[in-house]
């Protein structure tokens, strides 16, 4: 029998490369920028490259605890005897300037006493009252860490881009910078639509479900660190709808939207993008999430998920986070994807690039595998709370055997 593909049943489908290429072409990053203390910082977006006023370190200084001894004393046969004289301690320097055939006590961190070039590990001397020995198995320029090691005047030390971690803020900090340039945060306004929608501390109507969606959506949101605007949920009226549309194209960079964008007769989302906007595409071959929007509404991006749990969930992580951290300036957005073996097997047809819930976990050899996180219906959100990955099959791929190597791209890192 012959398989038919959804490429060949609907020619108006978009690979999921050619949807993502689609609106990486489409999209710039906002402008507004705004000064902070490094302390406020954290996981914003650095608006423009950091560079060091400083040396780090600012001196010369001990990798070790020992003694500083200058490398012309070192012995190339035998044994050296030299006179301890100072001693360098963090934050006391040695005041002594060292000569010949001297040395001086220091300790990790210390800053290396004038005239000397080398440490000799305390491990590694035989003291005798105010001199020590030394053999022949040491080298000019030991257990010294130079100024500028780590970073020098004028280096760049953060990218334009870069979204700042608790390592960065404590870098900035080394480097005695109190504050940063970043950019402002993204406006993101959102809405569920749909009659059957109700909402959580409501009591259901006969055929209504609680709307998961908006839920989900704000964590996601949240975790970025842009600006929400929850604007609840919209009944399917073409009007009440145009309204939302405006309302949130008002004052937003981007606007998303959950449910009403397949074919439905009440499914009024797209027919009000087209009268308002733009739309990209709207159908994307993968499952799930196959009816995606994407357009834009008075400068507004403009996503439209689909109204199914998992497939809202699925389309944000694989388009629109990357699109908002592209609009948010960030650099380095692509997703983390590597090969594990699967140790279940999996049920696909051709045609469609599917985002399978998975499970990845330590095999009993101590190697990474995945395995299926058990049901796999658009409806099923359960299988999103267990799963920590997707598990990414290809289009052109059918059922995959126990014992496969698939493609993994883990929810978090970290």
């Amino acid at each position: 029998m012959k398989t038919t593909t959804c490429d060949n049943h609907e020619p108006n489908f978009l690979r999921v490369e050619e949807a993502l290429h689609n609106i990486e072409q489409n999209l710039k990053p906002i402008r507004g920028e705004e000064q902070l203390a490094i302390r406020s910082a954290l996981d914003r977006i650095l608006a423009e490259d950091v560079l060091s006023q400083i040396n780090v370190p600012p001196y010369n200084n001990s990798a070790m605890d020992g003694y500083a001894v200058r490398g012309a004393d070192l012995p190339t046969k035998d044994k050296a005897v030299l006179t301890l004289v100072g001693s360098s301690l963090a934050g006391r320097p040695c005041v002594e300037a060292i000569q010949a055939e001297q040395c001086a006590r220091i300790f990790t961190g210390a800053v290396i006493p004038a005239g000397t070039d080398t440490v000799i590990m305390q491990e590694h001397v035989e003291k005798q009252g105010d001199t020590i020995i030394i053999g022949a198995e040491h080298k000019p320029g030991q257990h010294v860490r130079p100024l500028g090691e780590d970073i020098a005047v004028g280096q760049v030390v953060l990218k334009a881009g870069k979204r700042l971690s608790p390592a960065d803020i404590g870098l900035l900090a080394s480097l005695g910078i109190p504050e940063v340039k970043v950019k402002r945060r993204l406006r993101v306004a959102f809405f569920s639509t749909g009659d059957e929608l109700c909402a959580v501390g409501e009591v259901p109507q006969s055929g209504q479900i609680y709307d998961s969606n908006r839920y989900t959506l704000y964590g996601m949101l949240n975790r970025l660190g842009v600006d929400i605007i929850d604007m609840g949920i919209v009944l399917d009226k073409p009007e009440d709808i145009e309204n939302a549309f405006l309302l949130a194209a008002s004052n937003n960079d981007a606007i998303i939207t959950s449910g009403g964008v397949s074919v439905g007769e009440a499914d009024y989302v797209t027919d009000t993008l087209r009268r308002l906007g733009e739309v990209n595409f709207w159908k994307v071959a993968m499952k799930p999430g196959k009816p995606l929007t994407y357009g834009k509404v008075q400068g507004a991006v403009f996503f439209g998920l689909p109204g199914n749990p998992v497939s809202a969930m699925v389309t944000f992580y694989q388009f629109v986070q990357s699109a908002l951290q592209r609009m948010m300036g960030q650099e380095s957005v692509t997703p983390i994807r590597f090969t594990v073996p699967c140790i279940s097997p999996l049920k696909k047809s051709p045609g469609r690039m599917e985002f399978q819930r998975g499970i990845l976990q330590t095999g009993e050899q101590g190697h990474l595998v995945v395995r299926s996180s058990g049901k796999q219906g658009s409806g099923i959100l359960s299988s999103m709370s267990q799963a920590n990955c997707f598990i990414i099959l290809p289009l052109e791929c059918g059922k995959v055997a126990a014992g496969s190597d698939v493609l993994v791209e883990p929810f978090e890192l970290g």
